[in-house]
């Protein structure tokens, strides 16, 4: 084969697409916001304990209590209209709280609710952060197989054209056991990718709550875009509405009112009672009365109780700012990884691909006239292909970064 025609193999040439049908990532974020029972486990988690509010401020339910006195004898009724002792009655009693009790206990369950929610919001954000970023492996996948497997057919023909100048004893044998050697290294990678295919594969299916052997089209490929928001954005929507110091913030927030509960809990409950009893012939009797819950061992309940909450409310507020330490940092460090791939996205695929494309032509055109040798050549192709590679490594590594902002923050970074 004419050296200068093979040369011609390492222009980046755009082919006409094929028409095969490709899996796009909303479809599935839409399918695992549906199906994935994470998501549906915490809903009914957070729809569980909104029940919960209405349950804890209502009153204790009353009591009814049917009594006979008899009088001479056990027997019922006995002595009823002629002993004033005898009589048939019912008495109806209700606990009362203490007036703020109630409203606390709601408010407790309320934060305790709200707290879930944010819960659900997080699963959801996690599945669809691990839907994602098993989707961007795959398609990363896909495309540094398809790479692989072209550069290995270019690389299959320079050893046939080493083979020839063998032959012809203008080659070393030592250039083809090069080339073998290489040839086998490009095997040995791509049989790794393609092992790994169907594992990304059975993870996004598990994630739909489909059968982890279902079959799933290649991904679309990925179009990396700058990032459209700053680092100073992300950390207001981190202090504004990040699910997880949300729910740390409502956590605190239910400290405190236990803390109150605790502190009302020195003041008595009371139940109030009212009674009817028949008496025969005789006056029917009245009864009413008011019963109290006297804290008489505050110094061994009430007393302990207050300085535990106390003690709650501090670790939930140091929880909180723990939370917002590493939140914060966490949100950082991926945007700096993001802002970091991306520019060396645009610096392999602008300057250092082209020009190794370049050298590669260049060392292949010496290559014919002798002017190099065939490891200059060799050495020339590996570099362009370690570039190509690198180039779609910081692209997955950009969009994981992405995906794991979306699940920090809540905020849509990936349309």
């Amino acid at each position: 084969m004419n050296l200068r025609i093979l040369s011609l193999f390492l222009a980046v040439v755009p082919l006409a697409p094929c028409q095969e049908i490709r899996l796009r990532l909303e479809d599935l974020v839409r399918e695992a916001l549906a199906r994935n029972p994470e998501i549906l486990a915490a809903q009914k988690r957070y729809e569980a304990l909104r029940q919960r509010p209405s349950q804890a401020s209502s009153l204790p339910d009353p009591t009814l209590s049917l009594s006979y006195n008899s009088s001479g004898n056990p027997l019922p009724f006995q002595g009823l209209g002629k002993e004033p002792n005898a009589n048939a009655g019912v008495m109806v009693s209700q606990e009362l709280p203490f007036p703020g009790k109630r409203k606390l206990r709601g408010e407790i369950a309320s934060s305790e609710a709200g707290a879930e929610f944010d819960q659900y919001l997080m699963t959801r954000l996690s599945v669809v952060s691990r839907l994602k970023q098993a989707y961007y492996r795959l398609a990363y996948l896909h495309g540094a197989v398809e790479t692989l497997t072209r550069e290995h057919h270019l690389m299959q023909q320079f050893l046939r054209i080493g083979e020839a100048r063998y032959s012809a004893g203008k080659a070393a044998q030592q250039d083809i056991f090069k080339a073998q050697t290489q040839l086998s290294v490009m095997e040995t990678r791509l049989e790794r990718l393609r092992q790994e295919i169907p594992s990304r594969q059975a993870e996004i299916n598990s994630l739909l709550s489909r059968a982890v052997d279902s079959p799933l089209a290649r991904p679309v490929d990925l179009t990396p875009e700058p990032l459209g928001v700053t680092l100073d954005d992300l950390m207001a929507q981190v202090r504004d509405s990040a699910p997880l110091l949300r729910r740390e913030q409502k956590l605190v927030e239910r400290t405190e009112l236990a803390l109150n509960l605790a502190r009302k809990d020195y003041y008595p409950d009371y139940t109030v009672s009212g009674g009817y009893y028949y008496m025969g012939s005789m006056p029917p009797m009245y009864m009413a009365r008011v019963d109290f819950k006297l804290p008489a061992y505050f110094w061994r309940k009430q007393r302990p109780a207050v300085a535990e909450q106390a003690a709650t409310v501090a670790g939930a507020r140091q929880d909180y700012q723990a939370a917002n330490q590493a939140l914060s940092f966490r949100v950082k460090d991926e945007y700096l990884m993001a802002e970091t791939s991306f520019r060396l996205m645009n610096m392999y695929s602008t300057t250092v691909v082209p020009q190794a494309s370049l050298a590669m032509q260049s060392s292949l055109a010496s290559y014919e006239t002798g002017a190099v040798d065939f490891l200059s050549v060799l050495m020339n192709f590996t570099s362009m292909l370690d570039y190509e590679l690198n180039y779609q490594d910081e692209s997955l590594s950009y969009f994981l970064a992405l995906a794991r902002l979306e699940e920090m923050t809540g905020v849509d970074l990936l349309k």
